[in-house]
């Protein structure tokens, strides 16, 4: 019985552990391979970009932007917003900017964006992980996340103490046939 709970507990703390390794993959590791993730936080780009959405965003020359383009960029105030370019504008002095509208907003944004402010193309999102992008990133979340970090890392390292190993006696004893062995 207790190798049966052993496995049980093993399996729990290796799915977990899996999970949380997934989840880092998502949130951080991204970024190793150039993408940056970004959570939905308006409808302003509903249906293609649903609220709490992840979105995965990779760096791309601005002149190779065109009309249709979903792009994502940074306003003067440092706000992160990704909305489709519908015009490009060629200014001599100011330079190629690009004239931008949410797919669920009835009239453009106030004004161009210039290709300095361009971080990229979003390239695939993720439902709902923005929520927990979200919530990770602020307290009382980071708090909860390093808590649970703790727990899990606490859980997998109590395995021997829950489910101390076998004596040698005892596994002998296990291992050995049976009196009944053999009768048929």
């Amino acid at each position: 019985m207790g190798q049966a709970l052993r496995r049980i507990y093993n399996g729990f703390t290796t799915v977990l552990v899996a999970l949380v390794v997934l989840l880092a993959i998502l949130l951080v590791g991204v970024r190793a391979v150039g993408l940056m993730p970004y959570t939905v936080l308006s409808g302003s780009m509903e249906p293609k970009y649903h609220v709490g959405s992840l979105i995965y965003v990779q760096k791309t020359d601005p002149m190779t932007l065109e009309v249709g383009d979903p792009v994502t960029y940074r306003m003067p105030d440092g706000t992160v917003v990704t909305h489709r370019i519908i015009e490009v504008l060629e200014d001599p002095v100011e330079g190629r900017r690009y004239r931008t509208q949410g797919d669920a907003n009835e009239i453009p944004d106030g004004s161009p964006v210039s290709a300095g402010r361009i971080i990229g193309k979003p390239v695939f999102t993720v439902p709902y992980l923005g929520y927990v992008s979200w919530f990770v990133q602020n307290p009382p979340g980071t708090y909860v996340v390093l808590a649970g970090a703790l727990a899990l890392l606490i859980l997998t390292m109590l395995t021997d103490v829950l489910f101390p190993p076998k004596k040698e006696e005892e596994q002998k004893e296990e291992n050995a046939p049976s009196e009944d062995a053999g009768v048929i």
